[in-house]
């Protein structure tokens, strides 16, 4: 293979790529639309001419067909006036009319044909333009919708999807563990306020131990006297002791 063939081969593969790489199929379509008018356009015009040529070959027919009537019919009339002659002249005249009309007839059917071919043709391609004219809106929709998506698909992979997800996951454990804090923080403010109250019920008892042992001492002590002022009033039997007892405890529920 020469140099020249593979040099040739490589500029027009290039010029291929750029080419199907440039092309934007919404301009494409559009364009591809602009050139079926510009061929109906010269269809019809194609068309027109045909059809004329047509009339004008009819035309000129008819006239021949007719004027070889009238030379025939000048035949007679000579013939009749006994001017061989002149109805020999007519006949002339008539045969090369003939001659003429029946060459016209070939030429208007072979044009009769052809136009009626044309027609055919440009029926079928205003049926062909306003078929591709539908296909056109579908598919500048479709290559509307399928470059929408190449360009979310694009947009999703350029987005880190991955670490986002992975963010998302450490703020709801986060979160989580915060939560469980919460709730720890709250059984353990309700553990202390019930050691508080039992600290307060066991000074209480305490207390009472207390004041007991004082009325048993008050009660087995013969020279105690009588107790401090505010304290307690003097007991001297064992009644009496009983009595301070009662007198202290009431003391203590007034206070």
């Amino acid at each position: 293979m020469g140099l020249f063939d593979r040099v040739s081969r490589l500029i027009r593969a290039n010029v291929n790529d750029m080419v199907s790489n440039a092309e934007d199929p919404e301009k494409i379509l559009e364009q591809s639309i602009i050139d079926m008018q510009e061929d109906l356009v010269q269809m019809r015009q194609a068309v027109a001419k045909a059809i004329a040529a047509q009339n004008r070959m009819r035309q000129q027919y008819t006239q021949a067909n007719n004027e070889a009537n009238q030379w025939q019919q000048r035949a007679q009339l000579a013939l009749q006036k006994g001017d061989e002659g002149l109805a020999r002249e007519a006949l002339t005249r008539r045969k090369a009319k003939a001659d003429a009309a029946g060459s016209l007839q070939g030429q208007l059917d072979g044009q009769t044909t052809l136009a009626d071919k044309l027609k055919q043709n440009l029926v079928a391609l205003e049926s062909k333009i306003s078929e591709a004219k539908t296909k056109k809106d579908m598919l500048k929709a479709r290559a509307t919708a399928a470059k929408a998506n190449e360009q979310l698909q694009s947009s999703l992979s350029s987005m880190n999807t991955g670490s986002a997800m992975a963010a998302f996951e450490r703020m709801e454990e986060k979160v989580m563990e915060m939560e469980a804090r919460s709730e720890a923080a709250a059984d353990l403010g309700g553990a202390s306020l019930e050691s508080q109250f039992a600290a307060l019920e066991s000074s209480g008892n305490v207390d009472d131990e207390l004041e007991a042992m004082k009325a048993q001492m008050l009660g087995g002590s013969s020279s105690a006297g009588a107790l401090p002022a505010g304290d307690a009033p003097q007991a001297s039997t064992p009644q009496d002791a009983a009595v301070v007892v009662e007198l202290v405890a009431l003391r203590r529920q007034v206070k």
